[in-house]
């Protein structure tokens, strides 16, 4: 998963814990930062310190929520321990507190938990979204029952958009999930794959599924209700 961490530059201890729990991880030392990059990156949880240098944690959550309108899952790891802090940063939005020092293996187990809560669909072993269904054991995708020819990155990115229906997906996020960190991050490989598997799946509205370029930010894949097709 691709997680962004907000902590000091100076320890970046839940940064190194998330990369060795598996994860992509983007270290952040300011709040003020990380809210841009929000503003045309995606993510899939955020990790973050009550007090980091330039501004409150429980202010960056507020404008995560308020500002833009993120339901990102956020998980505070805090030195605060009264009850109040926990109240208020669970109101601002957070979904789940724990305190510092924190353990590794309660923190990989409250992550592991939050991204189960957040994408149900990636923990499962049959996929099914309409006509399209996968199957990632076997790593095969059929479309209303017959087999898809799809090669593994092109296959790689159709579940991942599938799982992520309705979501954003920034270009550096695609590219992470389906090439690796820094791989042909400079290549138009992505909207090459992009192009045909909207030709292969026949992503358009009359399949009920249609998959869009958001400029200059990446794509997403949307549903398409069969009663909008008629207006």
């Amino acid at each position: 998963m691709r997680i962004a961490v907000l902590e000091d530059e100076a320890e970046q201890t839940l940064s190194h814990a998330m990369a060795g729990f598996g994860h992509e991880c983007h270290p952040y030392a300011e709040g003020r930062i990380l809210l841009q990059d929000l503003r045309r990156q995606t993510f899939d949880l955020l990790i973050l310190n009550w007090c980091p240098p330039d501004m409150l944690g429980i202010d960056v959550v507020k404008t995560v929520r308020s500002e833009l309108k993120s339901r990102l899952p956020i998980l505070f790891v805090t030195d605060q321990r009264e009850d109040a802090d926990v109240i208020d940063g669970l109101n601002a939005g957070a979904d789940d507190f724990m305190t510092n020092p924190f353990r590794a293996n309660e923190l990989e187990a409250r992550v592991n938990a939050l991204l189960r809560r957040s994408y149900p669909s990636q923990h499962e072993a049959e996929l099914v979204f309409g006509d399209y269904h996968f199957y990632p054991p076997a790593r095969i995708l059929k479309v209303r029952g017959v087999k898809v020819d799809l090669k593994n990155r092109e296959y790689e990115l159709a579940l991942f958009l599938f799982q992520n229906l309705g979501r954003m997906l920034s270009r550096e996020h695609l590219h992470e999930a389906v090439w690796g960190v820094g791989v042909e991050a400079l290549s138009r490989s992505l909207d090459t794959h992009v192009s045909r598997l909207r030709s292969k799946l026949a992503l358009r509205a009359e399949s009920g599924f249609l998959l869009l370029a958001i400029y200059g930010l990446g794509y997403r894949l949307e549903a398409v209700e069969a009663n909008s097709l008629s207006r």
